[in-house]
């Protein structure tokens, strides 16, 4: 049993914080506590790939420009709640430029995001929806007790 919710946002920096209410109200409805760490992990990697979208997605200077915000374009959230806890964060835009993993210097205060994903997420990658654009989607897994581990 998999329960989605899905939402459409603005392409502006205000976005953030709305989408990782939204996310995290829509886990709590179906059980994650707030002192779940699988919630907490999902709200953090929602925060990321949505800051992601509105810095670097559907630029229209491309990368290494410029980005302003683009109240009347927008991204999608998807948050799934497994039926096993585990959720899958999905954050969709019209850019088809794929985010990468790059060395960060210390005192840059910037381009850690993508590190924190591929140390929260059980996976994460990248979905080409065509003339679309992409997704970047995270899988939380759920905390796992003694008791239940095989």
């Amino acid at each position: 049993m998999l329960r989605r919710n899905a939402f459409r946002l603005p392409l502006h920096p205000a976005s953030v914080g709305l989408a990782r209410r939204r996310a995290r109200d829509h886990l709590a409805d179906w059980g994650h506590g707030p002192r779940d760490p699988a919630l907490q992990d999902a709200e953090l990697l929602v925060s990321e790939l949505a800051t992601n979208v509105v810095r670097h997605g559907s630029s229209p200077g491309g990368p290494g420009r410029e980005h302003h915000p683009h109240p009347e374009r927008e991204f999608e959230v998807a948050v799934t709640a497994l039926a096993d806890g585990s959720c899958l964060i999905e954050v969709s835009d019209e850019s088809h430029l794929a985010p990468r993993l790059r060395t960060v210097g210390e005192w840059e205060e910037a381009g850690r995001g993508l590190h924190l994903v591929e140390n929260l997420a059980a996976a994460w990658g990248v979905w080409c929806r065509g003339r679309h654009g992409k997704t970047v989607w995270a899988l939380v897994l759920a905390d796992v007790g003694p008791w239940e581990a095989a």
